[in-house]
């Protein structure tokens, strides 16, 4: 596969140049005052990112799948009851984690392809008079569905019921790349990676931890070392790390969010929605539906697009690979084989997005599907234009 074209699976993402170099250090001395200059704006840009001001961030060498550990070994003793509803493969890992765990899991079931479900949210705390369940999980984005849900809901769901649960949130492939407001959603725990909306290696899992989510450590009996926060903490107030820190992807870290704030974080989501809009254009001019069953329910960040009936669409994520050098996402889990995936989130720009969507429309016409060469792109082009210009200077 060539390095040279883009990538468009929904993560790890396309590496800028600029933090491919922030990550190309020279080793330093991580107990050096050095550091603090990486840890300190690191911390404090991610907090801008999630928009907080009272939670803390911590970073642990890991990837979302740790900053999942993180989230509940820190805040949960064994037994403890948790209400999370499945509706797509990574809610259904995170479940998975919390039963080996041994935390007692409450399981809304969601069709794969749709969001999740507010008041089904609401109806299970309401009935919980007793307050035995401890967290409430919700994953932002179904990364394998292409569906995002509406998290300001799931929280007002909880207020209404009177609920006390701590509200720990999945936001891998959604924050820096599409809204998230941890304070004014009421989030306790917010996890994230690096590889997505942050653009850089995987390597990281990022955290905002709320002050309720913070107090819930001194009780919980889960066992942890290696993610124990308290830990992370100690190390933070002497501006170091309780093990030896990935500098080099902090260091990248720093650059990120410096990124994302200086392009204006409404800029940076504007931008994923118009490139998400021109990708839904095209799948439309294909003849082809989404995963994702409804318009609010579209992801911003990838598009799980379905093909016909008896077409195993993992054809072509290996055709585009294979013949073009071009990197599309495969399904997963009860949709392998009934979709694939389109990226598009990250380090992208209408043209990038563009040469994806010739190039899927170019496998799927050498796969046998009626598929109209040109109709995509050209439906992505009306998005994406910005106008004639020739005749606007004319004008002027």
């Amino acid at each position: 596969m060539s390095q040279q074209n883009p990538i468009f699976i929904p993560g790890p993402t396309n590496i800028p140049e600029v933090l491919r170099k922030a990550v190309d250090m020279p080793t330093l001395d991580h107990r050096s005052s050095q550091f603090a200059g990486i840890l300190q704006p690191a911390l404090a840009g991610v907090k801008k990112v999630l928009k907080t001001e009272t939670g803390s961030v911590f970073l642990f060498p890991s990837t979302g799948t740790g900053g999942w550990e993180m989230a509940i070994t820190n805040t949960l003793s064994p037994g403890d009851k948790v209400l999370v509803a499945r509706n797509g493969m990574f809610s259904h890992r995170w479940i998975d984690m919390c039963q080996r765990h041994g935390l007692n899991v409450t399981v809304i079931e969601t069709p794969w392809g749709a969001g999740l479900p507010a008041d089904r949210y609401e109806e299970a705390l309401s009935a919980d008079t007793g307050h035995q369940i401890k967290a409430v999980l919700a994953t932002h984005n179904e990364t394998a569905t292409g569906v995002v849900s509406d998290i300001k809901a799931i929280r007002a769901a909880m207020d209404r019921a009177g609920h006390p649960a701590l509200f720990l949130v999945d936001g891998v492939s959604s924050i820096g790349s599409m809204d998230f407001r941890m304070e004014e959603w009421g989030v306790d725990i917010a996890v994230t990676g690096s590889q997505k909306g942050f653009m850089l290696p995987a390597g990281l899992a990022i955290l905002g931890v709320s002050p309720k989510a913070r107090a819930a450590v001194e009780t919980a009996t889960l066992p942890r070392t290696f993610f124990d926060l308290r830990d992370m903490e100690k190390g933070y107030s002497a501006n170091g790390f309780p093990y030896t820190p990935p500098v080099g992807l902090m260091n990248g870290l720093k650059t990120a969010c410096d990124m994302l704030l200086d392009e204006g974080l409404e800029n940076v989501f504007a931008r994923h929605r118009r490139i998400a809009d021109g990708v839904r254009a095209a799948t439309s001019a294909w003849g082809l539906e989404l995963c994702a069953k409804r318009p609010e329910w579209q992801s911003d960040t990838v598009s799980a697009i379905r093909t016909p009936e008896g077409f195993n669409a993992t054809h072509i994520v290996t055709h585009a690979a294979e013949v073009y050098g071009m990197a599309f996402g495969v399904g997963l889990g009860v949709v392998a084989g009934k979709v694939f995936r389109i990226g598009h989130l990250g380090q992208l720009t209408d043209a990038m997005a563009l040469s994806g969507i010739a190039t899927a429309e170019m496998v799927m016409a050498d796969l046998g599907l009626e598929i109209e060469l040109g109709s995509g792109v050209a439906a992505a082009q009306a998005v994406y234009r910005h106008g004639n210009t020739t005749q606007k200077r004319e004008a002027a």
